[in-house]
């Protein structure tokens, strides 16, 4: 049989799914409460696009991408990637192409000017992919943890 994809825009069903994912992701175990709280607000926030990924109707992947008008881009909407995770056994069958397509093509829809997507130093496969999808790195990351 072959294999079948499936993007769609997730829903609050998706929940389960995408818990895993992102604890699969950040390899821990977060607080399933803590998380389907912030899932319900994010997922149900116009500003934000959640996408699925279903390979043969079982979920394989997501992507989550949030947006703002930024006044250092001319008020313009800007939207960044946040997470994206493809399952293991299912990468290198199209399934972050897909998830990105699908984004880009929302985004034009939403009158978004530009994607951005942050990416930790440690993941160099995941820097190729995007530079495969024409994403330029123009920007350096710092950050400060609180407490």
């Amino acid at each position: 049989m072959k294999n079948r994809l499936n993007i769609k825009i997730a829903n609050d069903d998706d929940f389960n799914s995408i818990y895993n994912f992102v604890n699969e992701l950040e390899q821990t175990v977060f607080n399933v409460e803590d998380l389907k709280r912030a899932f319900e607000s994010n997922v149900n926030n116009p500003d934000h696009i959640y996408l699925i990924a279903e390979m043969n109707d079982e979920p394989v992947g997501y992507l989550s991408c949030h947006s703002q008008l930024l006044l250092h881009h001319g008020g313009q909407k800007i939207a960044e990637i946040q997470e994206m995770y493809v399952n293991p056994e299912s990468r290198k069958n199209g399934i972050g192409k897909g998830l990105v397509d699908e984004l880009k093509r929302i985004a034009k829809l939403k009158e978004i000017e530009q994607l951005e997507v942050t990416s930790n130093n440690k993941r160099g496969d995941t820097h190729r992919f995007y530079e495969r999808e024409k994403f330029v790195q123009s920007h350096k990351k710092f950050t400060y943890r609180i407490g």
